[in-house]
């Protein structure tokens, strides 16, 4: 087929990059399958095999991969100034809605009506979290090769303990032996002869596998040097304010040279980095209690956007606590807190995209390059699917006992995700308001 869609302008991406900040909710495997969906399938801005390539790229990098992958898209279509609307509006809402959590949590106290609503939404992120693992495994693991990586993947980090880069190292390594040994089952996206028949048939992406690489994502290495540069560049003109305004001991400071090092720590996601962020913020620095950083995980998990958005609460309380702007202004000192360590954070992923990105498309076709993406793709899955044991575990048997409210939530939660093809924004809304009548019920 040759339905090819209408250039998509700024304004159009604009408006969808807005909508994603605010209903990308269930952490980055939601947030891909919000994207995959909308993206591939629906509006067909870019086909599946660019989609896959992108996200293996992101989930080689530290960050937040799912804001990554964002950006990494808003570049191909729009240039720097669409990857930089695109990460900025996927994290912004994120930032805003927990800044103002953060100010209600420390301001008023315990909050049973957010209590009641997260008692509904942990479940429903446990389906969001396996639906995601379905669809895109159901696209990924095609032959049998793919699916023992994905296999071996779950188990080495949910029962091994194995952290992430070893995982990422093992399946590139695979990837490596598998295009010399088996090539045709790690072609990019595990491509095989009945998948090219499909996608002839298919209707074509306005950035489609065959698509030439835009004039602006081709490799220079002038360009890669000059974003590197303007990207550690700002940081270090941002830090130096802060060590100017407050000394180089001062704790906004000091969250600007944490936070720029627990960037370069977030592989395997936010779960990854947490014990970091806890030795760093709670055991060294005292910016918040141990009881606070887990009551400020399950508010991140409560808002949409990347879950590493959790910085910006440990910000805003440490902020708040340290008097940063004076005792009298508490909220002030939190909110540049919490902007602090939201800046120290991200700014890594958009020079990791805009630098790297055009040396990604320009291993599009090479099988010495793509099959190692192939096989980390695979292990992904697994490793998405042993992040819904985890939720699963924390939520369905919360103190070691079995919780039959969550899993009645959760099973309906799943049955609405794959069987009738719920929306996530509905799907969230229902399983909020069943936890608020169920906390209620029980007053």
């Amino acid at each position: 087929m040759t339905d090819q869609p209408a250039p998509v302008s700024l304004r159009t991406a604009f408006l969808y990059w807005l909508k994603l900040g605010f209903i990308s909710f269930g952490g980055p495997a939601g947030q891909i399958a919000l994207m995959h969906s909308e993206l591939v399938e629906r509006r067909r801005w870019i086909s599946e095999g660019r989609f896959l390539h992108a996200l293996n790229y992101c989930m080689l990098l530290p960050g937040p991969e799912a804001t990554q992958l964002a950006v990494y898209i808003g570049w191909l279509l729009h240039r720097t100034r669409g990857g930089i609307v695109a990460g900025l509006l996927f994290i912004l809402p994120s930032l805003l809605l927990l800044t103002g959590l953060a100010w209600i949590y420390l301001a008023y106290g315990h909050l049973t009506l957010v209590s009641g609503i997260m008692n509904g939404i942990k479940p429903a992120v446990v389906a969001i979290v396996l639906a995601a693992a379905w669809r895109i495994g159901s696209r990924t693991l095609r032959n049998g090769i793919l699916i023992g990586i994905a296999l071996a993947a779950f188990v080495a980090i949910a029962f091994l303990g194995l952290s992430f880069p070893l995982i990422v190292l093992a399946a590139a390594l695979c990837g490596v032996l598998g295009a010399r040994l088996r090539p045709q089952a790690f072609q990019p996206g595990g491509v095989q002869a009945h998948h090219t028949q499909a996608a002839a048939l298919r209707p074509r992406a306005l950035i489609d596998d065959d698509t030439p690489t835009p004039v602006h994502a081709r490799f220079s290495r002038t360009r890669l040097l000059a974003v590197v540069s303007v990207g550690v560049g700002l940081m270090l003109a941002c830090w130096l304010l802060l060590a100017g305004w407050g000394g180089s001991q001062g704790t906004l400071a000091q969250m600007g040279w944490f936070f720029s090092k627990a960037a370069l720590l977030t592989f395997g996601g936010a779960y990854a980095v947490l014990p970091y962020v806890v030795q760093g913020a709670v055991e060294h620095y005292g910016w918040l209690t141990a009881p606070q950083m887990i009551d400020g995980l399950a508010l991140g998990e409560t808002t949409p956007g990347p879950l590493i958005m959790i910085v910006a609460f440990v910000g805003f309380v440490g902020g708040w606590t340290h008097a940063v702007f004076g005792a009298a202004l508490p909220w002030l000192g939190g909110i540049a807190g919490a902007f602090v360590a939201a800046l120290f954070t991200f700014i890594p992923s958009f020079v990791f995209i805009l630098a790297g990105g055009p040396l990604v498309e320009s291993t599009r076709g090479n099988l010495r390059l793509t099959a190692p993406l192939t096989a980390i793709s695979a292990a992904v899955v697994g490793v998405i699917a042993s992040l819904a044991l985890y939720f699963g575990r924390e939520v369905f048997f919360a103190g070691g006992a079995a919780q039959p409210q969550a899993i009645v939530i959760g099973v309906l939660a799943a049955a609405a995700l794959l069987r009738f093809k719920v929306g996530t924004i509905a799907l969230l809304g229902a399983c909020a308001c069943a936890g608020l009548v169920l906390s209620y019920w029980h007053v």
